[in-house]
This record gives C-alpha cells, structure tokens and sequence, in this order.
C-alpha cells in the first residue's frame, strides 16, 4: 500500500526515477541516528546525463532549475532506497548545491531553487531546509548541476 507521500507524488504527476549505483569508492548514502546524509546526484535521467554544461555560458537560470529539480528527485529516489517508506522522513535539513558555473554567472541562488521547491512540493513545510548554493569551475561529467542532501527520519 502506498504511503501519503508516494499518493502526493502521483497526484503531482512524479515518478521518481530508479536510484542509481555509486561509480566510484563511496555509497549512496549513510545513516547516522535520525539522519540520512545522500551523496551527489546529478542530472541523471533514465541513464541519461541531462544538462551538460555551464550555467550563464550553456544555460540559462530557468534551465538551470530544471537541471536542479532533476537533481532533487533523484536525491528523494536515493532516499527512498535507503528508508523504504518517505513518510519515514520528518524533516529535510539540508541541501548543498554545486552549479557548475562561467566565470560571470552569480546566480546560483536562483538555480538551486528548482530543488528547493521540489523538497516543500514535496513534503510541505517538512521539506523547508537550510541549504548552500556554490560555483564552481567544473562538475563530474560536465553536468551543470549536483547536489547532496541531509535528511531526518523516524
């Protein structure tokens, strides 16, 4: 039986994708306590890199929010890997955001808030998190967007 979160992701048209493997030396992710910490997800979709490329030189902030919505809910898919049921989860702590950047581009802020929104469409007032939104020069397989994730659970 379907839990109260996976009802509300169908009734707002989500599927989650399949939570992928590690290709590297690390986990997807530990639990420590009440907390579920994700590694990085990027713009991965059907085992298919999306968005690959800089943001102010490839993309554009809208673009970019897509890229990071695309990041959030394959961080939700790690977590639900991980915890089994999301109404498991009390609380999104904490987002940290990387958004592969051109030199000029200061509008990280604004891009991160695709993933940010998806968190509160998600789990409501439960989704509202602390979070960090950096530049940086280059991401793993050129994509234009990563993110990590802290979680609390029961």
């Amino acid at each position: 039986m379907a839990g109260k979160i996976d009802a509300h992701l169908a009734d707002l048209g989500i599927t989650l994708p399949t939570a992928t493997a590690p290709v590297a030396n690390y986990v997807p992710y530990v639990i420590s306590g009440k907390l579920v910490h994700i590694s990085g997800q990027i713009t991965m979709e059907n085992g298919e890199l999306k968005f690959v490329g800089k943001l102010g030189a490839d993309y554009d902030v809208e673009t970019g929010q897509k890229a990071a919505r695309l990041c959030a809910l394959n961080l939700v898919a790690q977590l639900k890997a991980a915890i089994g049921d999301l109404d498991k989860v009390t609380r999104v702590v904490k987002l940290n955001a990387f958004v592969n950047s051109a030199p000029d581009f200061t509008d990280q802020p604004k891009v991160v808030n695709g993933a940010s929104n998806t968190m509160v469409e998600i789990f409501g007032d439960a989704g509202k998190h602390a979070r960090s939104a950096v530049g940086v020069a280059a991401l793993p397989l050129g994509v234009a967007v990563e993110i990590d994730g802290i979680f609390e659970v029961i």
